[in-house]
């Protein structure tokens, strides 16, 4: 599709497209200095081309104390210098316009940096942008309200100079921004309409569903033995959420109909919400990222993880697409920065079962109805990093909840399991480039050690193999671009009461595509609806097993997709 056609109809352009997400710090370090940097990318795009996506995503840029790894931003309008300057932010964009790909930038404004000018100006109370924070007083001498933080401990913190707590939902380096004051609203749309003069595609709106607080700050409800209330109900999807979406569309995306590409991360909402989001009548947001199907192995909480069964796997992302089907569109992921590998999370990332089950999972997620994100290094099946001690780890979430779960009295060896599985230092190890010793990814210390399986999996070997992970993507993209069905077929899920298989079909104007796959490193036989047995295998993942008395029979970790016509 071109520029100029409209937004959130069946022909918009984002529908059959693919996105990349970079994590800037991990992906390619051009200066030695240990940490990626826009250069970096620039000069990389074209295993991005030749992989076949259409839209990257920058994860944040901006100038940043780095206190939660860029996104606790201090200046919304320039490039923080480890990663390069504005004019690198120039020279990389026009490169991916050149490669005819398209980029979105990551926008934080539920919060700002402490450091940022806005923040600093408001801790004086007379100051005329106090009101741009939460800033409440004491209650009996402690917090305004008994909200804990996303990343553990309360939500509010004092400041010593005026005596009153100021809102962070996350650290305390993360203070959120007061939408209610419409002169907070007005600076972050011209803000975004800047970036879009400078000739941006979009953006990724990081926690955007919690930008509206009930005004109250009224005290959540006690779960359980611990400390803090579950303020959500006061802030998740919030009493004006729809307003200000739409209000930010009217000043900012609708001054260039057919461009751009908008996606809200959105923990907590459910299809009911996403449906209103998305309706392109509503003028909200193109789609959104929903969390539901990456919480489905988690216990009490995130660093609590269970078995995944296939079963509630199929109920979500089924759930999903049987709710969109006539209003919105679906965002399709595994990973992200904030998730674990999905080939060491849901598939088997040892040698033997690493590449077909890393390409059973991508053929399944793609082939289902939304635009597809890639996150760096998936396409080429990279896993989960061997985090030992404490010491390894970097990232605030886990670290807090480390020091939390101790004071608590918990044992480190009982805590440590859950990081290794479920932390999102595992996303962020640098980028596999090829089997030298720091992976290609710098000519210096990295900021995060490599992962030691890149001798192995990089992308120099994954060009060589026709076999590799790299290769199964780039034939799926391929697919979305070629085959109508993928991008406007309708979802009909097979076998939802099985443990093994997932299975569904796609129909759009006399096409059907099957597509099925194996959950288990077991050989799986299933029984499928009859009138498959000699069609076109238009996609799989390596050989198959004949069937077996009519039954359909799928090796381990295997993956298909079929084509009926008529």
């Amino acid at each position: 599709m071109t520029p100029g056609t409209v937004t959130g109809k069946d022909d918009a352009w984002w529908r059959s497209a693919v996105v990349y997400q970079i994590y800037p710090r991990s992906f390619a370090d051009s200066d030695g200095d240990g940490i990626g940097d826009l250069d970096g990318i620039t000069g990389r795009l074209d295993h991005l081309a030749e992989l076949g996506v259409d839209v990257l995503w920058l994860s944040p840029v901006y100038p940043s104390p780095q206190d939660d790894n860029g996104y606790d931003i201090s200046d919304y309008q320039d490039i923080d210098p480890v990663f390069g300057d504005l004019a690198a932010f120039d020279r990389l964009l026009a490169a991916v316009h050149g490669r005819g790909m398209r980029l979105i930038m990551d926008l934080v404004v539920n919060h700002t940096s402490d450091e940022h000018p806005w923040f600093r100006e408001s801790r004086d109370p007379g100051s005329p942008k106090r009101d741009w924070y939460w800033w409440r007083p004491p209650r009996d001498g402690r917090e305004p309200n008994n909200w804990g933080s996303f990343f553990s401990g309360p939500a509010w913190t004092r400041d010593p100079a005026s005596g009153a707590y100021y809102l962070h939902l996350f650290s305390p380096k993360q203070p959120d921004l007061n939408w209610e004051n419409p002169e907070v609203r007005e600076a972050v749309y011209a803000m975004m309409r800047w970036w879009l003069e400078r000739g941006v595609d979009g953006f990724r709106m990081d926690v955007i569903n919690l930008v509206s607080k009930d005004p109250a700050l009224p005290d959540g409800v006690l779960r359980g033995d611990g400390p803090y209330g579950d303020g959500s109900p006061s802030y998740v999807c919030g009493p004006r959420i729809h307003e200000y979406l739409r209000e930010m569309h009217r000043e900012v995306m609708a001054r260039y109909p057919g461009r751009l590409l908008t996606v809200g991360e959105m923990p907590g909402v459910t299809v009911e919400q996403a449906r209103l989001f998305t309706d392109p009548d509503r003028a909200e947001l193109d789609m959104v990222f929903q969390f539901e199907h990456v919480g489905l192995d988690h216990g009490a909480h995130k660093f609590d993880p269970r078995p995944l069964r296939l079963t509630e796997l199929k109920a979500s992302l089924g759930r999903w697409q049987t709710g969109l089907a006539d209003v919105g569109w679906n965002s399709l992921y595994w990973n992200n920065h904030d998730q674990p590998r999905v080939v060491s999370r849901f598939g088997d990332d040892g040698p033997r079962h690493r590449t077909r089950s890393a390409t059973m999972l991508a053929t399944v997620l793609h082939l289902h109805r939304g635009t597809p994100y890639v996150y760096q290094g998936e396409e080429l099946g990279m896993a989960n990093a061997p985090l030992r001690a404490i010491g390894d780890f970097r990232d605030i979430e886990s670290l807090n909840h480390y020091t939390q779960a101790l004071r608590a009295g918990a044992a480190p060896e009982d805590v440590l399991p859950g990081l290794r599985a479920m932390g999102r230092d595992n996303a962020r190890t640098p980028m596999q480039w090829d089997a030298s010793p720091q992976a290609g990814f710098t000519t210096g210390v990295p900021w995060l050690p490599v992962n030691p399986d890149h001798t192995e999996v990089n992308a120099a070997a994954a060009y060589a193999d026709p076999d590799s992970v790299f290769h199964h993507y780039r034939r799926l993209i391929a697919l979305r671009h070629g085959e109508p069905a993928v991008v406007h077929g309708d979802f009909t899920m097979l076998l939802p009461d099985d443990e093994r298989v997932y299975a569904f079909t796609r129909h759009h104007e006399g096409v059907t595509l099957l597509v099925v796959g194996n959950f288990t490193g077991d050989t799986a036989a299933v029984d499928l609806p009859g009138g498959w047995e000699d069609a076109e295998l238009l996609l799989g993942n390596g050989p198959s097993v004949p069937a077996e008395d009519g039954r359909t029979v799928l090796a381990p970790w295997e993956a298909r997709v079929h084509r009926r016509i008529g």
